[in-house]
This record gives structure tokens, sequence and C-alpha cells, in this order.
């Protein structure tokens, strides 16, 4: 069994509480929220607060199975037939593992956690890796929800590698071109605002593109299939509205 509870709820702390750290750090620096030199000072908290947040997402669904063959979660048990023993079972079921919903075209969808802890994800490894002859893990993207912290689509990707953090990586889908920065063997957006536009041009689109130049110096691209996104988002929204 995988476990992710702690490190989920870890995470929603910390990014409440750096929001809240730099409010008081600007008012008691004497900069109004709103205000130029508030939004100013916060530039650098936020990329910190960004980096940490996808850490910690990264390591939580690490430990959940997200980032793991599919062959670690386990298929969704049966509902137990109404008895007096059916509370405790439910209760014991679910917690810490990890549960594939189904398999959608080239995407697959799954859970962890319960209750409040809940994460239900969206997972697909690239169908082409360039260049073929570069040595490197297993990459990952996935897209998930969590009901801790009410977090919605969130895009995260796991590089396989250790990205540049010189140079600004891009992620490509239908027309459109999105910045990414890397931290560590993970990328996420640099604009977090985007996500929505691009989860809508990834249930259009029938690719989607990853470049990232590894702290070697190597120019990478990954490409994802989209074949069953929408349908495996569907799943994920249904099991963590």
């Amino acid at each position: 069994m995988l476990h992710s509870a702690g490190f989920c709820l870890a995470f929603a702390a910390d990014r409440a509480l750096d929001g809240e750290t730099h409010r008081r750090r600007g008012q008691a620096a004497g900069k109004t929220a709103g205000s130029p030199a508030f939004l100013e000072s916060g530039k650098t908290a936020l990329t910190t607060m960004h980096r940490t947040m996808f850490l910690r997402l990264g390591a939580a669904l690490l430990l959940a199975g997200a980032l793991a063959p599919a062959a670690d979660a386990q298929q969704r048990p049966a509902a137990p037939k109404a008895s007096s023993a059916a509370p405790a079972a439910g209760a014991a079921q679910g917690a810490g593992q990890t549960f594939q919903i189904g398999v959608f075209g080239e995407w697959k969808a799954l859970t962890t956690g319960k209750d409040k802890q809940k994460i239900c994800y969206a997972l697909a490894q690239p169908k082409d890796r360039k260049p073929a002859t570069l040595k490197r893990d297993p990459g990952y993207l996935f897209v998930s929800n969590r009901l801790a912290d009410g977090a919605k689509n969130e895009i995260a990707i796991k590089l396989g590698f250790t990205g540049s953090t010189k140079d600004d990586g891009a992620l490509a889908v239908g027309t459109a071109n999105f910045a990414l920065i890397a931290a560590a063997e993970s990328a996420f957006l640099k604009n977090p605002a985007q996500e929505g536009q691009i989860i809508e041009a990834m249930k259009k689109a029938q690719q989607l593109t990853i470049r990232v130049k590894s702290q070697r110096g190597n120019e990478t691209i990954d490409t994802y299939s989209l074949n069953g996104f929408a349908q495996a988002l569907a799943a994920v929204a249904k099991e963590c509205p």
C-alpha cells in the first residue's frame, strides 16, 4: 500500500501559509495589498511558492502510485452488500491505496485517499521521446483534482531527468505554446492561470508536446497522445467533483 494523505495535507497547508506569510510581510513593510510595491515584492515569493507546491504535489502523487507502473494501481473493489459489517468495512477500505477508475484510450483515471484527503488524476506516458538514444527515466503527464484544497485540473509533468533551470521549456497543444519551468525532474507552468486554457485545448487536440532542455544541455521532446483524455478527465471530475 502507498500512502499520500499526510503529504497532501502538508502541501495544502504550506500553500495557504505561503500566501498568508507574504501578505503579513508586505503589510509589516508598509506596503498596501494590491499596490505595485506589494505586487513586486510578491513575485519572488510566488515563484518560490509555485516550486514548493509542485514538488510537494509530485512527492504526494509519487507515493500514491501516480508515477508508478499501471500494475501498481488496484482495480476498485465492488461495493459490499448491505449488512451490519458494511460500515466498518467501508471505513477501512481505500485509505492510502491507489485505485484505477478506468482506462480511456492512452489515458488512465486513478484515485487515492478518501474523504477530504482524496486525490483523483488522469495520467499518461509519452508515445514518442526524442532523442530516442537519450537515456532517462519514464516521463508522465497528469492532471489532478484534490478535495483537500479544492484544486481542479492541475497540470504536472514528470520529466524523467533533471531539467535546466536556466531555460524555459514549452508545452505545445493545438496552435498554442505555453512556457514551462523545470524544478528538479519535474516541470510546471510558468503561469498557472493558463491551466484552464490548456485543458480546453487538450480536449480538442490529438497530441501535446513537451520541450525541455536537460541540465546537461540536451534538447528533449516528449509527445503525448490525447486519445481518451477528455473521457479520463470526465471520470476524474465525477470521482472528485
